[in-house]
């Protein structure tokens, strides 16, 4: 018989992401003395090395983190170079020809339509500045201390674990057929012998070594004005791409405060757009009105899964760079709004207007300290290694986050010069009363709202902890009336959403269903701590 993880219980600090090595290199920072975000920054780099086909060096960040009093927010997500226009990406992709863009994994109509790889979803990293900007308001440990780990792993190699080996081969399979010099890099530094790794088989990273240092020693400094920026812009402007000195130069994190709503007693905390963090918190308003506990289990999924829908078909409609768009984030968190969507549920499957995102690559995790300081942070290069562009001698590939603009002149989200687009990574936190509880997140691009949903759902609804939390069989909705669910979702819920009009099919392969890890504060003092079973997920505490 099947076991249940158990969660983690520690006094002092806890650290719980989606790779044992990362974990073990921010716990060794809470150790020596480090606060949260010194453990967060450090697990967060580490997991470039020992995680990169989910998240790299050219990827991006967002983090929540709760100081003790309060919560702040950072968006470190890049903007579009100046020289990407509409009219730029129209006239590449007829060239191309429908056909290729479908290859290059770009989505047709209402969803996604820039190409997936190459340079024109390639939008300015923001990682780098945003490890820089949360050590300088919060950290206590030097900031080159924190890359220890991370260099030591890229210079010396590791074994890959066996949930990263399985992304890695995906994502190149998906390189296979993209030629082009802009590529010429990928398989030299990514791949062994053409290959990906295979679970346990060794692999080192040289070249990421050292751009980890000049990042590390410069203060990031090196990655926006000097040697690494020379070089991207130099393969930009050899290889065909948009990218310039410019554009990273001109870069800058921006520090928000984060939004939330209230779900029975409780408020969940997400961070405002340009990310779709807004879908969750619309959903859980539309369900913080309806009586789940006098339904039946059937009733409760069906209820929880139309309310996704309604959040998906808003966020879709309305989230864009608030620097470039209007954003009505107010009048969606409204009350009376909430209570306008609930009325739209019905007992059957609805069918919403909304995109279809496609699956990202992406790496979550959580940090708490003896002090009470918490971080939720987040960070990916979207698709698996992103763009697929590596930058010669530096060992990393550029995200693809381009990808989440539109080509829809009339959207708030239309694909232009130096904006930040539609986001899939959201980092949440969960407060009760102003009483923080604790850091959360559910990784993998359309699953993040509705993961997020669900894990609050059986917190707060079922009152399980968190690695109970994170066990409970998930459901994913993709687009329409179709739906994902796990083969441990009990078979009479799954009839039961059927005769609703549910599309169901029974998913084996866990990662769709994202990735999630979860820090509550405890009762009696310390922390209780969860961590995704479905991949080489870890928690550690002391």
């Amino acid at each position: 018989m099947a076991y249940p993880r158990q969660p983690l219980l520690a006094p002092q600090g806890a650290v719980a992401t989606s790779q044992p090595l990362a974990a073990a290199a921010g716990l060794a920072v809470l150790r020596r003395g480090g606060n949260a975000v010194d453990a967060a920054l450090a697990t967060a780099i580490t997991l470039t090395v020992v995680q990169p086909p989910s998240n790299d060096i050219g990827g991006d960040l967002f983090a929540i983190v709760w100081d003790g009093g309060r919560l702040h927010g950072l968006n470190a997500s890049g903007r579009s170079p100046a020289a990407l226009t509409r009219e730029l990406v129209l006239a590449a992709t007829d060239r191309r020809g429908a056909a290729a863009v479908d290859a290059l994994g770009g989505a047709q109509g209402e969803g996604h339509t820039v190409p997936a790889r190459g340079w024109l979803p390639v939008t300015v990293p923001g990682a780098p500045a945003g490890w820089r900007d949360l050590h300088e308001r919060f950290g206590s440990l030097p900031f080159a201390d924190l890359f220890a780990d991370a260099i030591g792993y890229a210079e010396r190699g590791y074994p890959v674990a066996p949930g990263t080996a399985a992304t890695w081969a995906r994502g190149v399979a998906a390189h296979d057929g993209l030629a082009g010099a802009e590529y010429a890099e990928f398989r030299r530094v990514l791949t062994v012998d053409g290959r990906a790794p295979r679970p346990g088989e060794w692999w080192r990273n040289p070249d990421a070594a050292r751009t980890l240092r000049r990042i590390a020693e410069s203060g990031a400094v090196d990655f926006y004005r000097g040697r690494i920026a020379v070089a991207i812009d130099d393969h930009a402007a050899r290889t065909g791409g948009f990218l310039t000195g410019d554009d990273l130069a001109r870069h800058a994190s921006t520090w928000v405060d984060p939004v939330s709503v209230r779900y029975r007693g409780h408020e969940v905390w997400e961070l405002p757009p340009n990310g779709q963090g807004i879908a969750a918190l619309l959903a859980l308003q539309v369900l913080d009105g309806v009586d789940l506990a006098a339904l039946s289990p059937e009733e409760r999924l069906h209820w929880q899964i139309e309310a996704v829908k309604l959040g998906f078909a808003d966020a879709h409609a309305h989230v864009a760079d608030p620097d470039r768009a209007e954003v009505p984030t107010a009048a969606l968190l409204d009350p009376g709004y909430a209570a306008a969507r609930r009325a739209l549920v019905t007992g059957r499957a609805g069918d919403p207007v909304a995109g279809e995102p496609e699956r990202g690559g992406t790496v979550y995790l959580c940090t708490a300290d003896a002090g009470g300081m918490m971080v939720s942070l987040i960070q990916s290069t979207y698709l698996a290694f992103g763009s697929h562009v590596v930058v010669p001698g530096h060992g990393f590939a550029l995200q693809n986050r381009g990808l989440g603009f539109r080509l829809d002149p009339d959207h708030p989200n239309v694909v232009g010069p130096a904006k930040r687009p539609y986001h899939t990574i959201i980092p949440g936190f969960l407060t009760r009363d102003g009483a923080p509880v604790g850091p959360f997140g559910v990784m993998g691009g359309h699953m993040q709202p509705q993961g997020h949903v669900q894990l609050v759902s059986a917190t707060v609804d079922a009152g399980r902890d968190p690695q109970a939390a994170l066990d409970t069989p998930r459901w994913y909705w993709h687009a329409g009336r179709t739906l994902l669910v796990e083969p441990d979702l009990d078979p009479a819920l799954v009839a039961g959403l059927r005769s609703r009009g549910h599309e169901i099919t029974v998913a084996a392969e866990p990662s769709v269903f994202g990735y999630g890890q979860a820090i509550w504060r405890a009762p009696g003092g310390g922390y209780v701590a969860g961590s995704e079973s479905r991949v080489d997920g870890a928690m550690l505490g002391w």
